[in-house]
């Protein structure tokens, strides 16, 4: 099996309760990261300010082999922050559940469409590589996931993340969809399980096997709520299957 890791220990990890890392810490973890030729790290998220947005700008920094994410709402002021900090790759998380757009962001959805549409607009003529999450994926209309994701192509991005944001799918689910979607368009896609039901890793590595180039994991599996996919059980079942 063969894919690319994208770890996100620094941002999704740190949302585990009892978990906070420090700015000497993140950087330690980072130089940690690229020594196991990660090839992308999400560093954290810029716009919350103060030393979360200076431990990215110290790690975009360090001149690191592995590129260099930050994660960013649908909002061209949170993404400018991100600018700020020198990233290699602009990831602008969208939601795509009816219990998220209507219930989290009281929106719609052609509210979702217009304001992707303006940050990857605004992001590729700053000349920076954008990342489009699909926040909570797996609940939403799969009909508006392809809507989204014909979108994001026409408009010259590359690369989407499918995210199982509660953990709900199972690996028959997982192969299904992610094939489905890469059948229907030409684009790389990330993965991004979590935990909830123990089937982190088990659907990641249905994701790989249906054709995902990009598959998200952390140290130990730490993560929101039960938390993701553990980077070193992944490697072990990638190299063994």
């Amino acid at each position: 099996m063969k894919c690319r890791i994208v770890d996100t220990t620094l941002r999704d990890g740190e949302q585990m309760p009892g978990i906070a890392f420090n700015q000497e810490e993140k950087i330690r973890i980072a130089r940690y990261l690229d020594s196991l030729d990660i090839y992308q790290i999400e560093a954290g998220t810029p716009a919350m300010g103060g030393e979360e947005k200076e431990s990215i700008r110290s790690i975009a920094k360090l001149g690191l082999k592995s590129k260099i994410a930050a994660w960013n709402r649908v909002n061209i002021e949170d993404i400018k922050h991100s600018m700020d900090c020198y990233v290699d790759i602009i990831h602008v998380s969208v939601p795509t559940s009816e219990i998220q757009i209507n219930r989290k962001i009281s929106k719609d959805r052609r509210w979702v469409l217009h304001n992707i549409e303006k940050c990857i607009d605004y992001v590729l003529n700053q000349k920076f590589d954008i990342s489009v999450g699909f926040e909570d994926a797996s609940r939403a209309d799969q009909t508006f996931i392809g809507e989204l994701t014909k979108l994001c192509r026409a408009m010259g991005v590359s690369q989407i993340r499918y995210a199982d944001t509660l953990g709900i799918m199972t690996p028959a689910k997982t192969y299904e969809t992610i094939k489905r979607i890469l059948d229907e368009n030409d684009i790389d896609l990330e993965f991004h399980g979590h935990n909830d039901f123990g089937m982190a890793q088990a659907n990641t590595l249905a994701a790989i096997s249906a054709g995902a180039k990009y598959v998200d994991c952390t140290l130990g599996g730490i993560g929101e709520r039960t938390g993701n996919c553990d980077y070193d059980k992944l490697i072990i079942n990638m190299d063994l299957l």
